[in-house]
């Protein structure tokens, strides 16, 4: 029974360890896996990550080639200014700066626009984030990096075909909870036999 236990909380400490490691806070777009040729709504969410009084006060997107943005949803107290070719309906959206807010530490900056992967594949978009004493953050770096690009994965379907791996980890924690509470249950009806 003991080694149970032990082999349980190892088991838990583990997939602690996985989920804190990925979940220390970085510039994130959402939703990571979305359909290709289809407009969806997109959040672009930067963390403020210094101590105060440091505030975000800038942040600039860079649009990879191939995603197309259609509009954008008011974000109150910044002010937006495109980079594009073209105009009108032939318009190709190439970087967007947000200015003027003031995100203090530990929010995130928060920008939501309509867009579109032309195709399948992965769509990497570069983020520079400014904050009031002057330092930058470049979210530019590959996914195991200290600034780690957002990205998302486009796809012709959402539907079936193998298991993702947040469906994996889900099913991994899981299992750990049933199995640490069985293991609760049969250590607490053990107790009161004795």
């Amino acid at each position: 029974m003991r080694s149970r236990l032990t082999l349980a909380l190892v088991a838990v400490g583990a997939v602690a360890a996985v989920a804190a490691s990925s979940a220390f806070a970085h510039a994130r777009l959402s939703p990571p896996v979305s359909l290709a040729s289809e407009l969806q709504l997109y959040s672009l969410a930067v963390p403020t990550e210094k101590a105060p009084p440091a505030t975000t006060t800038k942040i600039v997107l860079t649009v990879p080639k191939g995603f197309s943005i259609d509009s954008f949803v008011p974000s109150p107290g910044w002010t937006r200014q495109l980079q594009q070719t073209g105009s009108g309906d032939s318009a190709v959206i190439q970087k967007v700066t947000w200015t003027g807010g003031k995100t203090p530490s530990e929010e995130d900056s928060l920008f939501q626009f309509l867009g579109e992967p032309a195709k399948s594949g992965t769509y990497t978009f570069q983020v520079e984030q400014t904050y009031s004493d002057g330092s930058i953050v470049n979210w530019a770096d590959p996914e195991t990096g200290a600034d780690p690009a957002p990205t998302i994965e486009a796809k012709s379907s959402l539907g079936g075909g193998g298991s993702s791996t947040l469906t994996i980890v889900a099913l991994v924690l899981g299992a750990v909870g049933v199995l640490v509470g069985g293991i609760a249950l049969l250590s607490g009806s053990g107790r009161q036999l004795a």
